[in-house]
């Protein structure tokens, strides 16, 4: 075990060096930024996990895109303050005021899971043109937008209540972690325990374990602003392309056709045999579908 601690730690060192912090509203925000002059992408990570979730697919985005990636508060690498609400609202605030600090003026934006919420509030703002940049299309990836046909499971159910969830998130072990997370992937082999270590230390540092439930409540806003979040997709005149693992067990395969179908400028490319989280079971085959799709869109952009 020990040498394992040891691996885990360098991991985290080396992701940890390829970053920075910022302060953002005096909270600090952990990003990466790829840098350089090719076009802008942003990645928006899932729950409860962090941008180290995209590791390895920023080898192959960094080919076509100067990508960044940041930890919402509460997670990650972020500050994870006790007396905060995490409401998807404030997290689309941290992401703007940190692209602004970047001084970016057009991007792609690239969503999984908990981060297709903030996508969806982007575009209801771009919609109402309150945006200082512009969107040129949007990525989405096994996200539970449509929250009433989500097959969330019994840990998410717990956490996001009041009392209770913050009970399940102190006595949840590091075993009970694992297993919950390995139960997400079709092929559990491509999780290694060196990772699962990786991801559950950004869970819990800075006291991470006590910030968990107020953030498992975002599933409650999807619900309250289900009528702004679904009608600014439908609205839209901006590309929004799913790239979708078929096997996903919580964002089931029919909210990707749902969504394919409501939205006018939408395409929907599968992702087989696999799971939750695509970006780290099947990386290559995640980023080159992002790739193509936000390509095609930037020339059809630049053609009108």
């Amino acid at each position: 075990m020990d040498q394992l601690v040891k691996q885990n730690t360098n991991l985290l060192q080396r992701w940890q060096d390829r970053g920075q912090w910022v302060s953002l509203f005096g909270r600090r925000v952990f990003y990466i930024d790829t840098g350089g002059t090719k076009p802008v992408m942003v990645l928006l990570h899932g729950f409860p996990t962090s941008s180290y979730d995209f590791k390895i697919a920023i080898k192959y985005l960094a080919n076509h895109f100067r990508v960044i990636a940041h930890d919402h508060l509460g997670f990650g690498n972020s500050d994870k303050p006790k007396q905060y609400s995490y409401s998807l609202i404030e997290q689309t605030d941290i992401a703007l005021q940190l692209w602004e600090h970047l001084n970016l003026s057009d991007v792609t934006v690239v969503a999984h899971d908990y981060g297709t919420s903030i996508a969806t509030e982007l575009l209801a703002r771009s919609n109402m043109n309150q945006l200082k940049f512009t969107i040129k299309n949007f990525v989405l990836s096994n996200g539970s937008i449509h929250i009433e046909l989500s097959q969330l499971r019994l840990i998410q159910k717990l956490l996001r209540l009041s009392i209770i969830g913050k009970l399940v998130a102190k006595l949840t072990t590091y075993s009970r972690f694992k297993s919950n997370m390995l139960n997400l992937f079709e092929n559990k082999n491509k999780l290694s325990e060196e990772e699962l270590q990786v991801h559950w230390t950004l869970l819990n540092q800075y006291d991470g374990k006590e910030v968990i439930h107020k953030i498992s409540r975002y599933t409650y806003e999807r619900k309250k602003f289900w009528y702004r979040w679904i009608g600014a997709l439908i609205d839209t005149n901006i590309p929004v392309d799913m790239v979708w693992a078929r096997n996903d067990k919580v964002a089931v395969a029919k909210i990707a056709e749902l969504l394919h179908d409501e939205i006018a400028n939408s395409s929907l490319k599968w992702i087989e045999n696999c799971g939750h989280f695509p970006m780290i079971e099947k990386p290559e085959e995640w980023a080159e579908n992002i790739i193509h799709i936000s390509q095609i869109r930037r020339e059809i952009s630049s053609k009108k």
